[in-house]
């Protein structure tokens, strides 16, 4: 076969869009890539590794060693018939996964081999996922391996496809076969597993049994210094142990010229070298088989070109090894969880234990945020400054907190998305049963300059449609983020927008009613105790208004007279919502920020307290809008038995080619188009219209309304319901979902327009993959 790529190593038509990174469902990472003629070597290595059953289910005889003619015809592929994908850890492969397709046929057999060490890590599934996809693209419509009935861990990987697999016993071995088609049900068994490996994978590094802190300073006031101090004073459950080139001892804790040196395992590195550094010490940590990376080093793509050229070469360096990495450029990682008790930052301030899992993508913020936390009590189960966030992205994160146990809220700071299709798909189902609140920073044209290129271009009415659409609260300002959170982390959800406002001043509550008016909530009392209202009239009128059943929370306001105790007051208020604790409370202690100590619940939560009285509004307002959107039906894509997507499909693949730059439709082929799915040129109107945004991908716009796609039934009902259109949105969606090539779709008096433009496949609409 001819080498014909610029470097004179790849073969003929290799796809290099086959290369990925992934994760195994322990979290650690491999790299899947096309097999290429000069992996001879490494497929005897593999070979020769087997135990002696793993060679008799793949060859179903003896095989010792491969012969010259079987590694040609193995590792000589052609790419479209005949495809073999292996999975590269360090200098190793540790599995091979091949096809080969029936001659004439749109079937292929396929088979697979993993390396004793490495089986049980979920590679099968993983290979077979990419191999699927990949023989999808080439024409082949299904699979089939005969298997010796005693293999059952490669029988459990057909059938946990989820593709529907069908069994035949004929001459002592088992035919599968299966089509090779994404079904709901392999497309649910895929996601479960990367939820599982993603989950595993940030598990590492928030948990680690040790650490290494690579950089450890022995002066005062540095980062590696107050690292290593942070984790020493904060009890971490584990050995700690300094990397310094030449120090003997730092912090009075024996250290080690380099990683590789410590006696012990190593869980976890946190780099704190000079950028140019980096890399070496990521090689010294897969020598040592570190598990994870924190790299705070700053100097990557936060600097420009090269230095996210050096980033990039980072991640590919670390998960080749079979490692994650936070960072660089960020500040640490927290973990307050009983037998961790992690503070592996720089911080000068000792985080909260709590119920609230925080994720920042600004390292500099990231010290306020401690602070402020602290200042108002709001505890921290987990706190992860992302950096730069090359590669751990806070997807990932919301992979790990939907089961975490000590997280109840989430908080985000974020620039960017990197995949928002698959944060939608996250954020969904983690709102579903634990909030999410997020602030999304360049928004402007100024912001998104100062983000330097860690912000994509996405419009902000897309970052609002997807928020909204997944019950991510969204907010303008840090200060409002922790208004909510003061309400989420102690209160319970309320029932409905009604709030009665208790107050003893009349100028505060008018403010608030302004407040809850004007952000779509209900005054349903006001009552005004009068300027000298003792502690047992807070406490009784606060307990009538809980108990009313036209009331779904309370909003009560104090201003401190001379005659009155605010901590008397404040304790009243704890009783009365002690006593009736199903419906929240919030307080305005005018101009006095932060939770009180007097306004402490029993169980270790709090009545939140705000420094004015709109802040509170606002707060619950946001929180009633996340519990009406947590009480409506979660909503489903319906299955249309009318539509013809393969027609679709042809249409599209018959106008585009000719057309590089994209093609405008006329009006019989934008019917053609629409008729495959069930609609009429003439059934949307004006006002119903695609776009695609380029980060977020397609829009649906309904007059003013707007909804990034794909889209439930109840979203379609809440766009077109009013007009009978819903069933229109959908077709619309299962349209765009189909053909991604669809750039303009837009309903006017006169017709339809549409136009096509090339797609690039994404991989997150393919592949179980890294981005």
């Amino acid at each position: 076969m001819t080498l014909t790529d610029e470097g004179g190593s790849l073969p003929a038509g290799y796809p290099g869009q086959w290369e990925a990174d992934a994760v195994l469902s322990d979290g650690g990472t491999v790299h899947i890539r096309p097999i290429r003629p000069d992996d001879s070597a490494g497929i005897q290595a593999l070979h020769q590794r087997l135990s002696t059953d793993t060679i008799y289910f793949r060859f179903f005889t003896p095989l010792p060693r491969l012969n010259p003619r079987m590694l040609e015809r193995f590792t000589v592929v052609d790419y479209v018939d005949r495809l073999a994908l292996v999975a590269e850890l360090g200098e190793d492969l540790i599995a091979v996964a091949r096809y080969d397709r029936q001659p004439g046929t749109d079937e292929a057999e396929v088979a697979f081999v993993v390396d004793d060490a490495h089986q049980g890590r979920g590679l099968g599934s993983l290979l077979l996922e990419h191999l699927a996809v990949a023989a999808k693209e080439n024409g082949i419509r299904r699979f089939v391996d005969d298997t010796l009935p005693g293999n059952q861990r490669m029988l459990g990987v057909f059938h946990d496809a989820g593709f529907g697999d069908e069994r035949q016993f004929a001459d002592g071995v088992v035919r599968v076969s299966f089509p090779i088609e994404p079904t709901d049900a392999s497309i649910a068994a895929s996601h479960a597993r990367e939820h599982r490996a993603a989950a595993h994978s940030v598990q590492r590094l928030l948990a680690p049994r040790s650490i290494a802190v690579i950089g450890a300073s022995r002066q005062p006031r540095t980062i590696g210094h107050e690292i290593l101090t942070n984790l020493l004073s904060g009890g971490f459950g584990g050995p700690v142990y300094p990397v310094h080139p030449t120090a003997t001892h730092v912090a009075s804790v024996r250290a080690f010229p380099s990683v590789v040196d410590i006696p012990d395992e190593v869980d976890l590195a946190v780099i704190v070298v000079p950028a140019a550094a980096v890399s070496g010490v990521i090689d010294e940590c897969a020598r040592k088989r570190v598990g994870g990376l924190v790299v705070i080093s700053a100097g990557f793509g936060e600097t420009g070109p090269e230095g996210a050229k050096a980033e990039r070469q980072l991640v590919e360096q670390a998960r080749r090894q079979g490692m994650r990495m936070i960072g660089p450029n960020c500040m640490g990682v927290v973990n307050t969880g009983t037998g961790v008790r992690m503070n592996a930052t720089f911080a000068p301030v000792r985080p909260v234990a709590g119920r609230v899992g925080f994720s920042s993508q600004s390292g500099a913020l990231g010290i306020a945020v401690l602070d402020e936390l602290n200042r108002l009590g709001i505890g921290v189960s987990t706190f992860v400054s992302l950096g730069n966030k090359a590669d751990v992205s806070s997807n990932d994160l919301l992979e790990f907190w939907e089961d975490d146990p000590a997280t109840d809220v989430v908080l985000l700071y974020l620039e960017s998305f990197g995949n928002p299709r698959t944060f939608a798909r996250l954020a969904r189902q983690l709102s579903r049963r634990k909030p999410i609140v997020a602030v999304k920073s360049a928004r402007s044209g100024a912001g998104l300059r100062l983000a330097q290129g860690r912000s994509e271009g996405g419009s902000d009415q897309a970052v609002d449609a997807l928020f909204r659409q997944t019950g991510v609260i969204r907010v303008d300002t840090l200060e409002q983020l922790f208004d909510v959170a003061q309400v989420l982390a102690n209160q319970p959800l309320p029932g409905g927008r009604r709030v009665a406002i208790v107050g003893n001043a009349d100028g505060p509550a008018v403010l608030a009613a302004d407040g809850l008016e004007g952000l779509g909530m209900v005054v349903a009392d006001a009552i005004d105790l009068g300027a000298n209202a003792s502690p047992a009239q807070y406490e009784a009128a606060l307990a009538a208004a809980l108990a009313d059943p036209e009331v779904d929370a309370v909003l009560t306001i104090f201003i401190p007279p001379l005659v009155i105790a605010a901590d008397e007051v404040a304790a009243a208020m704890v009783r009365a919502a002690a006593a009736q604790p199903a419906k929240p409370m919030v307080a305005n202690f005018l101009a006095q920020r932060g939770i009180r100590d007097e306004l402490r619940l029993p169980g270790g939560r709090s009545i939140p307290s705000f420094t004015y009285p709109e802040a509170a509004a606002l707060a619950l307002a946001r929180v009633a809008g996340y519990a009406e959107w947590r009480r409506q039906p979660s909503g489903s894509t319906p299955v249309f038995d009318d539509v013809d997507p393969q027609a679709a499909r042809a249409l599209v693949e018959r106008l585009l080619p000719g057309h590089p730059d994209g093609v405008w439709l006329n009006q019989t082929d934008a019917a053609a188009l629409l008729d495959a799915y069930g609609i009429s040129v003439r059934s949307g109107g004006p006002g119903v219209s695609v776009t695609v945004d380029p980060t977020f991908g397609p829009l649906l716009h309904v007059g003013r309304g707007v909804c990034v796609l794909p889209i439930t039934d109840v979203e379609s009902t809440e766009l077109g319901g009013a007009d009978g259109i819903d069933d229109l949105l959908l077709r619309i969606s299962r349209l765009t979902d189909d053909l991604p090539e669809v750039a303009v779709l837009d309903f006017s008096p006169g017709g339809v327009r549409i136009r096509l433009e090339p797609w690039h496949p994404r991989p997150e609409l393919a592949l179980r993959r890294l981005r």
